[in-house]
């Protein structure tokens, strides 16, 4: 399977102005981004293995960026976090590292850096950074193993249903168009009409609705498709 080419971004601030400045800029960059306003809500969305970085403020209402670092490393959940913060102090910075994360930007901080920062840190990640788990609900899709389960069974769907599951739940709680999915699922495949993404969103939402699991896929009309749940659509902010 082609891989979607931009790179998924989670911000997790509690400033509206420094949420919509990174949204804006990163996007510019060329990347997906999704934001959040507070540490649960952070630590939801991270947990669902589907984002290539996080940039995660640390000092945040309800649960500090340090324990949302901590509880997902906890999990099981590797995707790159850089830590954000206003306090520039050694022992800061070392406890944040120290907790697993892959690095520690100070406020306020030039956005040139910051993009080279994610740049590295996605450079590091290189291809293994695509093979974990991902977690929607009950959901899990075993990108390693190639399997997917819904509160612990599994669910059988061909190579092809399992590609374009990946892809939606890789980006979930966001849009992704037939377009989109044409470019990841079927490469440069001649012959192939948004008819055919169609046709195999049916098929993989048959197999989600048999195991009480197709809330989860919907229809965007006029857009294209998203995966998501109640949870994932309160915390994921405007």
């Amino acid at each position: 399977m082609m891989s979607l080419v931009k790179p998924r971004v989670l911000v997790v601030d509690d400033e509206p102005g420094v949420r919509k400045a990174l949204q804006r800029g990163l996007r510019a960059e060329g990347m997906d981004v999704v934001t959040a306003a507070d540490g649960p809500s952070g630590l939801q969305l991270a947990s669902t293995g589907s984002f290539d970085v996080v940039l995660l403020d640390i000092m945040l209402p309800g649960l500090s960026g340090y324990r949302v670092l901590e509880r997902l490393r906890k999990d099981g959940v590797t995707t790159p976090v850089l830590l954000v913060s206003a306090k520039d102090g050694e022992i800061d910075q070392a406890d944040g590292l120290d907790l697993g994360a892959d690095g520690y930007l100070v406020k306020p901080f030039s956005f040139v850096v910051l993009v080279a920062q994610v740049r590295a840190v996605l450079r590091r990640a290189g291809p293994e950074a695509g093979r974990g788990t991902l977690r929607l609900g009950a959901l899990e899709v075993d990108r390693g193993l190639r399997q997917v389960h819904w509160n612990g069974a599994e669910v059988g769907l061909s190579p092809r249903e399992f590609a374009l599951l990946d892809v939606l739940v890789g980006r979930a709680g966001t849009v992704v168009t037939k377009d989109e999915l044409l470019r990841a699922v079927w490469g440069e495949e001649q012959a192939v009409t948004r008819n055919l993404v169609e046709v195999y969103v049916g098929y993989v939402r048959r197999k989600l609705d048999a195991v009480g699991a197709g809330a989860l896929l919907r229809t965007v009309r006029g857009h294209g498709y998203l995966a998501s749940d109640a949870e994932l659509d309160e915390v994921i902010t405007p």
